[in-house]
């Protein structure tokens, strides 16, 4: 997976902080689970990734007057994050075989260790946020806002919700809102909610956090037609996952309603509305507006 690099916009070193985090959460909170189990998780929080969540997060909380090292925040989400891949995998769900390049949590052991390791990781990264929190800002109430709104985001309200009216949808014919209404829940949410937690963690006020929220919804749907334009456009090395899922499940899609030009412009349009909210408000941020870029123009 190539790093996200652009001009003085480097993520080089932010990459590898919540890869560094990431093992520490699997090195501490992985103790005395079953060991297959263990081992699955390990897998699935160790796969190659852009990461693209965990940047969100830290840049938001630099937006906002952060200072301090947000990777353990920022590792938090991802776990919420690889355990949805992991789910969205299983062969009740979207039934693939190849994610991130390689096998398949299912594929790589089974399904039902898949599966367990799935549900460990949601009190997993609760746990993770939590300590993360009170480590980088020592407030209780603070950190229970945090697992607030990444549980919420990660929850029936959110990409959970998201992810059953994708299922209930296939085969059926979803108009553009309809569509909409999915994959704000099923994908936005939970990119939503890594913008908000940077805002909350480095105190950004009322102002700061709505710009932070309205950037994070405009980013999280294009990104998700940025996922549908690339998955008839892009090959499955490129993606790291199997190409053409969308046509075989008979998903709704953005290119199927917009055409190949009207998504892309639908999602070039979100990421100029995403970078218009933060320079109103006063949220100056080189990296949130290459981000928001980014989502629209990457290759995988």
């Amino acid at each position: 997976m190539t790093a996200i690099d652009f001009g003085s916009v480097s993520f080089t070193a932010d990459r590898a902080a919540v890869a560094i985090a990431l093992q520490q959460v699997a090195d501490r909170y992985l103790d005395g689970m079953e060991p297959t189990v263990a081992e699955a998780v390990r897998y699935a929080l160790m796969g190659e990734g852009k990461r693209l969540r965990a940047i969100l997060l830290i840049a938001a909380y630099r937006a906002s007057g952060g200072t301090g090292d947000a990777s353990g925040l920022a590792a938090a989400v991802e776990v919420v994050h690889a355990y949805s891949l992991v789910h969205d995998d299983l062969p009740c769900m979207d039934d693939d075989d190849v994610r991130r390049g390689r096998p398949t949590v299912h594929k790589a052991f089974t399904v039902s260790a898949a599966t367990a390791a799935g549900l460990a990781m949601v009190p997993m990264a609760a746990r993770a946020a939590c300590d993360a929190a009170m480590t980088l800002v020592g407030d209780p109430r603070v950190a229970g806002e945090i697992v607030r709104t990444l549980m919420s985001a990660s929850g029936a309200g959110g990409m959970i919700g998201g992810q059953l009216l994708d299922l209930e949808g296939e085969g059926t014919a979803l108009d553009l809102s309809q569509l909409e209404r999915v994959h704000r829940l099923k994908t936005g949410a939970l990119i939503n909610a890594s913008v908000r937690i940077g805002g909350l963690a480095a105190g950004a006020n009322e102002s700061c956090l709505a710009a932070l929220e309205q950037y994070g919804a405009a980013v999280g749907l294009a990104f998700q037609i940025a996922d549908d334009v690339l998955d008839i456009t892009a090959t499955t090395d490129q993606l790291g996952k199997t190409a053409g899922r969308d046509v075989e499940l008979q998903k709704s899609t953005y290119p199927a309603l917009l055409g190949l030009v009207g998504a892309r412009q639908r999602a070039a349009a979100l990421s100029d509305d995403a970078c218009r909210v933060l320079h109103d408000a006063g949220v100056h941020s080189p990296a949130l507006d290459y981000l928001a870029r980014f989502i629209v123009a990457r290759r995988s």
